[in-house]
This record gives structure tokens, C-alpha cells and sequence, in this order.
């Protein structure tokens, strides 16, 4: 060590910078881009905490949010919605097109809808449509929309126009899931400008809310403009022969097809054998499915389909049902769910299907132990069955045949009701043991 001379002390040095705000908060030697890393790594509960740091933070966490649910359309038209989440990519607008009631303690709930209203409401598509937001302002909420976030892959909208949808599918070319709220004819005369369009759900009437016509006319538009179509869906739609048969002729590419409260006349479901790829088929919540559907053993019927899901139908027309299943002779599995009139009359028929391999029923209280037997025994492929809460399959009246199949299942779940436990003479049978791979009994 070098000692300091007395006689000639040195004057220590002073430090002369003024502190710079980058001494403070360090992150600001971040470029946007590295610092959009960091927060893209970090987990979604502190989503809100990190937008509160600073301004900046919020811009950049705005960046970050790809899904959102849109409750008031203001946020819409003042533009600080496509300010703050530029990239977004799903958006949810069916409530925020809604005007809600101020100082209303009654919430109007719906699977789909949810809106503060007033004590004059009534259950009627004209109560509804007081508190739908003008044409003319949901069009323009959806320009703003289009040109702020280009990369929007999901829509779900209602109240929209032609022009509405015409500059939501110009400006976002990568829009790929659309969902149509109280939608018509004219606006699915503009649907060909959604050129990637891969899955589409059509609401055309939901009671007690609105009621809007979709017919054969809408589904010719919509074939002939939609043909990269993989996922359709038709809720309240009306229709025929005419327009089934179009959708199947053009979107080749068409895979699943969900029926829900139909309005389409009679025959509508013989033109189904036109969807030549068609491998899931649903139906909710409808009435009837078809009154006369009359099928020919060398039309071809449905050779690729593989799932038929039935939830919350009324399967009481035999003729119907039979018909149906020999269209859909080749399905792999078959699944019911609260199901009105599936008696066992009904679910016999169902024995056509022959390569099932994939059972399950719920809620279906008609159905007995010995209609369950007569028909999955004659199922020589199927590997797994699921019964829960139907009330007339009892565990005593299970057969030696039926213990025997359910020991070679790879998948059982058996609760027909609260009380089944399984009879003494099914558990010795070794259920879930020989060659089953999950057996849940509760």
C-alpha cells in the first residue's frame, strides 16, 4: 500500500452526473422486443399486476393478450381497444353488442348472452332486439375492429350487416372460426369474401331472444363461398334437400356437422350421403330429427362417418331412427345424452351399426338392462361403455353374458344410478382385470 503524502493531500473526486431515470428502473435498457420475452414467459394470474408497473408495461401487456371478451362496444369505437390489444386473435363480441340497463339489479344470463336489463323485459325476440345496439354501430364497432387487429383468426358477432362482415373478412385475412348471431340469408350472401374460413357456426333463431331466417337460399350461398368449410354448425336454421345436398357437393373438405333446434323440412337428412368426408354428426336439442327420410341401399349412405352423438333430442319416431341408423351404419361411436323416448324399442335399432366400438348413454331413464344386453352383445368390437344416471338399468339384472363382456372391456364406467354398486356375482366376474385397462365404478 502507497501512503498519501501529507504535505501534498489529494482532493477527492466528486461525481458530477445527474442520475438518469435507466439508474432507477433498469428495464428500460430493454428494447420492446426483449422485454415482450420476459413478460410472454411469465404467468397469467400476474397478468394484471405487471400492466399496473408503468405505462409502458401496460402497453406491452396489451400486446401479449390474444383472447378477449368484449362487454362494452365503446371500448370498441373510441379505438382503445385495438390501442391497447393490437394483436389479438379470438373476440368474443355477443355481449358488449347488448345495451345494459343501468342501475338494473336483474342479469339476463344465456349460454351465450349475459345483460344487465330492466324490469319491462319480456321474453320475446322484440324485448331483445331494444336492447341489441343499432346496425349501423355495430358495423362500424367491426371496421375498427378490422383495421385495428388484421390477425383476428376467431370472431362471434350478432347484429352485424353485409358491410359489417364485408370489412371484418376484407382486412383479416386469417380469419378462420366465425360465429353468426341472428343471422339471414343476405348476410351469408357476402360470406365467399371469408376466404380461409374453416369452421362457421349459423345461429339463426334462439327463442326467447330472436328470429332470423336461414333457408336453402343462405345454404347455397354459403356452400358455394365456403368450400374449406371442416367444422359447421346450424342452430335454428330452416332448409331442405336443396341446400343439405349443395353443402355436401361443395365443401368436400367438411368433416363435422352439428345440427342443433332445426327448423328444415322433411328429407332434409337424406342428402347427408353428399358429404362424402363427414365423420362426426351431432344433434342438439331437437325436436325430431327428420319425418321422412327415406334412404336406397346402393345410394352409399355415410361410409366415412364415425361419431353419432345424440344430447337432449326426442327420439321417439321408429321409422326415423332406423332409417337414421342405416344411414350411419358405419359409425364407430355411438353417445346419448338426456335423451326424451329412447326406449328400448328405439335403442334396439341401433344394433344395425355394427362396428361400433364406443358406447355411452346418460340420463336415458327409459332404457332397461335387458335392451342395453340385446344390443352391445351383438357388438363384437366395442372396448368401452359408459352408463351413468339411467335409472331403470339395475346391477341385479345384469346377465352372466353382459359380466362377461364388461371383464373384456378396456374402458368401463358404470353408475346407472346413485345407488349401483355392482352385485356380488358381477365382482367376481373380475371386472376391469382381464384384459381392461380402466374400470371406474362410481
Amino acid at each position: 500500500m502507497k501512503l498519501q503524502s501529507v504535505s501534498s493531500p489529494k482532493t477527492p473526486k466528486t461525481n458530477s452526473r445527474t442520475p438518469s431515470l435507466s439508474d432507477f428502473d433498469r428495464t428500460l435498457l430493454f428494447s420492446d422486443e426483449i422485454l415482450l420475452r420476459i413478460l410472454a414467459k411469465l404467468p397469467d394470474s400476474q397478468r394484471d399486476a405487471n400492466s399496473l408497473v408503468c405505462k409502458r408495461w401496460l402497453f406491452l401487456q396489451g400486446r401479449l393478450v390474444r383472447s378477449l371478451k368484449v362487454l362494452d362496444w365503446g371500448f370498441i369505437q373510441s379505438g382503445r381497444l385495438t390501442t391497447r390489444f393490437p394483436n389479438l386473435i379470438q373476440v368474443d363480441l355477443l355481449s358488449g353488442s347488448l345495451i345494459s340497463t343501468r342501475n338494473s339489479d336483474i342479469l339476463l344470463n344465456h349460454k351465450m348472452f349475459s345483460v344487465h336489463i330492466g324490469s319491462h323485459f319480456s321474453p320475446e325476440s322484440e324485448a331483445f332486439q331494444t336492447h341489441l345496439l343499432s346496425p349501423e354501430v355495430i358495423d362500424r364497432g367491426l371496421r375498427e375492429l378490422a383495421n385495428g387487429c388484421p390477425n383476428l383468426g376467431k370472431v362471434a358477432l350478432v347484429g352485424a350487416t353485409e358491410l359489417g362482415l364485408l370489412s371484418l373478412a376484407e382486412e383479416c385475412s386469417t380469419l378462420q372460426d366465425l360465429e353468426l348471431h341472428k343471422c339471414n340469408d343476405n348476410l351469408l350472401h357476402v360470406i365467399s369474401a371469408c376466404k380461409n374460413l374453416q369452421i362457421l357456426k349459423l345461429v339463426g333463431n334462439l327463442n326467447g331472444f330472436y328470429s332470423s331466417v336461414v333457408s336453402d337460399i343462405g345454404l347455397t350461398f354459403l356452400a358455394q363461398g365456403c368450400r374449406r368449410l371442416v367444422k359447421l354448425e346450424l342452430n335454428g336454421c330452416e332448409g331442405s334437400f336443396v341446400g343439405m345436398k349443395a353443402i355436401g357437393q361443395c365443401c368436400q373438405m367438411l368433416e363435422e356437422l352439428i345440427i342443433c333446434d332445426h327448423r328444415m323440412e322433411a328429407g332434409w337428412l337424406s342428402a347427408l350421403p353428399y358429404c362424402e368426408n363427414l365423420k362426426t354428426l351431432k344433434f342438439v336439442s331437437c325436436k325430431k330429427i327428420d319425418s321422412s327420410l327415406e334412404t336406397d341401399e346402393n345410394f352409399g349412405l355415410c361410409p366415412a362417418l364415425e361419431r353419432l352423438h345424440f344430447h337432449k333430442c326426442q327420439l321417439r319416431d321408429k321409422k326415423t331412427a332406423s332409417e337414421l341408423f342405416t344411414l350411419c351404419g358405419a359409425v364407430r361411436e355411438i353417445v346419448f345424452q338426456d335423451c326424451w323416448g329412447l326406449e328400448n324399442d328405439v335403442f334396439i335399432l341401433a344394433s344395425i351399426c355394427r362396428r361400433v366400438n364406443i358406447l355411452s348413454l346418460e340420463g336415458c331413464s327409459l332404457l332397461t338392462t335387458n335392451g342395453l344386453e340385446s344390443v352391445i352383445l351383438s357388438w363384437k368390437e366395442i372396448v368401452s361403455l359408459k352408463v351413468v344416471g339411467c335409472k331403470n338399468i339395475k346391477d341385479e339384472e345384469i346377465s352372466p353374458a353382459l359380466s362377461s363382456l364388461f371383464s373384456m372391456l378396456k374402458e368401463l364406467k358404470w353408475r346407472p344410478d346413485t345407488k349401483s354398486l355392482l352385485a356380488s356375482s358381477v365382482i367376481g366376474a373380475n371386472i376391469g382385470k382381464r384384459g381392461g385397462k380402466f374400470f371406474r365404478g362410481f
